[in-house]
């Protein structure tokens, strides 16, 4: 039998849907039916060929997205810890197990890594194939679309954690995308007073502001100093993370640090961004890059949105079919969609 599938085809702009045969899965992996699936700026970056993906042309075709929840139908050979029927959102990292990172125990490691969605197929499809390692349990009683938001909200946490945001300090995120959201969320969670700013970015601060604690700030029209100042926010932050992915955000959010304080990138940047060293180093901050969580954490973010099941069911701004998946890319290119959820 054959399904629908979105798929990215060639080393250039573009996306394509193929009728494709539906897969079996192959020793020790699990075939996962896709509940739902969100669109990840990942997937924008893919769709539109920005530099950072080449890796994945040996790849294509590949059926692209890395974000889902589904339920368990099939096992492979040797599938082992998980069972037909069970619920499940899915790690996108997949390893190999053998190298020298794998069998020291650090598969984050793995140098020969594949991503779901990236370098293998993912679940812009009604089936998709998984390892079984990387299926993570889902409570029965959480909807399907807030479990595909796992793998993102765990990105938000990491950042977070990273930046060992503690009670009473402040926090600037930059960038109002759903990892920026999910980071004032844990940061606000974390007892920090948040301050979230975009850039004629009306609409999801919009959304921001029904998520989240906090003051959210659209710069359109001002630079980020005169914009915090008029917000009554100039004071120095202890924690500056940024997700726009945007170049200029980096050399204004390390202005808005204080001495000590921690900038963590969480962005994916098509070119370099300027950094002064000299006051970075007078100054004693740091610098972290936050990309992946460790799978320990999945369970954690888990926890997290059965207590805020409201906040984060308002970070989904629009739910479409597969076959509208299109139509959601391009909500998001405008940013007029905070996050865009795919449903069977």
């Amino acid at each position: 039998m054959t399904m629908l599938a979105l798929r990215k085809t060639s080393p250039e702009p573009g996306l394509d849907f193929a009728e494709v045969p539906e897969p079996i899965p192959q020793p020790g992996e699990v075939l996962v039916e896709v509940e739902a699936a969100g669109i990840c700026g990942t997937d924008v970056h893919i769709a539109d060929w920005t530099a950072g993906y080449a890796s994945m042309t040996s790849a294509m075709p590949v059926t692209i997205g890395h974000e889902f929840a589904g339920r368990i139908v099939e096992l492979g050979e040797d599938a082992r810890g998980v069972a037909v029927g069970q619920r499940v959102t899915v790690r996108p990292s997949t390893v190999c197990g053998h190298c020298a990172a794998c069998t020291a125990g650090d598969p984050d490691g793995c140098t020969h890594r594949r991503g779901i969605g990236i370098g293998r197929d993912g679940a812009f499809a009604a089936l998709v194939r998984v390892p079984a390692a990387n299926c993570v349990p889902v409570p029965d009683g959480m909807a399907a679309e807030l479990a595909a938001m796992t793998e993102p909200l765990s990105v938000s946490m990491h950042a977070v954690d990273l930046a060992a945001v503690k009670p009473g300090q402040r926090v600037l995120v930059l960038g109002p995308g759903p990892i920026g959201l999910g980071i004032a969320l844990f940061a606000t969670a974390a007892g920090a007073e948040v301050v979230l700013a975009g850039v004629h970015d009306e609409a999801r601060l919009t959304t921001a502001r029904a998520v989240c604690d906090g003051t959210a700030i659209d710069l359109a029209g001002a630079d980020l100093p005169n914009a915090l100042a008029a917000a009554g926010q100039d004071k120095p932050f202890d924690a500056v993370i940024e997700a726009a992915g945007a170049t200029a955000a980096i050399e204004g959010g390390l202005r808005q640090l204080r001495r000590g304080g921690t900038l963590v990138v969480a962005g994916i940047h098509a070119r370099p961004a300027p950094i002064d060293l000299t006051q970075l180093v007078r100054m004693e901050q740091s610098i972290y890059g936050a990309y992946r969580a460790p799978v320990t954490d999945w369970s954690r973010v888990i926890a997290f949105m059965q207590r805020h099941q409201d906040r984060i069911q308002a970070m989904i701004t629009h739910r479409l079919s597969l076959a509208d998946a299109k139509e959601g890319f391009v909500l998001l290119r405008s940013r007029a969609a905070s996050k865009v959820i795919l449903r069977a």
